[in-house]
């Protein structure tokens, strides 16, 4: 027997539970803007995650129902899709950072806190182009053609003063 297309660890969960757990561990990730749990744990809400913040980023009707429907509360969504995403804007993905942190007393296992990797709690930022005035514009695309322009007629021009000194 072969494991071919299953994604994903089963965490020794049924499928309700584990939706269920990674359901809970995004939603407290978006709440809190930093959680820490098992390694593997994080590896796998870090995708659930990802997938969801490009969702927000999109904020049209349709993603943003899906983001309710990925998250638990209502609440997380709306903060997902209103205050995190627009602050992501500038990165088109890599948006969690893991961080290993200490084995857990009792189990060993390893522990990782994710976190988001921009800092959240200054305001969003619009990212602008550089402003030039209209008069600028105009003048800036206009000069290299008048100068091709003015290379090229001085380059016809010369064989024409030629012929004229000559004659």
């Amino acid at each position: 027997m072969h494991r071919h297309g299953y994604k994903g660890k089963k965490f020794h969960r049924e499928r309700d539970q584990r939706e269920a757990l990674i359901k809970g561990l995004a939603d407290s990730l978006i709440k809190y803007e930093s959680i820490e749990t098992t390694l593997v744990k994080a590896k796998e809400v870090s995708s659930y995650v990802e997938k969801l913040i490009t969702k927000a980023k999109k904020g049209d009707l349709h993603n943003r129902r899906q983001v309710i429907a990925g998250l638990q509360t209502l609440s997380s969504a709306h903060k997902l899709v209103d205050e995190i995403a627009p602050k992501l804007g500038a990165r088109t993905s890599g948006h969690l950072r893991i961080e290993k942190t200490t084995a857990r007393r009792g189990d060993n296992t390893q522990m990782a806190r994710i976190s988001f990797v921009d800092n959240l709690t200054k305001p969003a930022q619009a990212v602008k182009t550089a402003e030039v005035p209209k008069s600028e514009k105009t003048e800036a695309k206009v000069k290299p053609a008048t100068a091709k322009t003015a290379t090229k007629t001085a380059a016809t021009n010369k064989p024409a003063k030629k012929e004229e000194a000559k004659a």
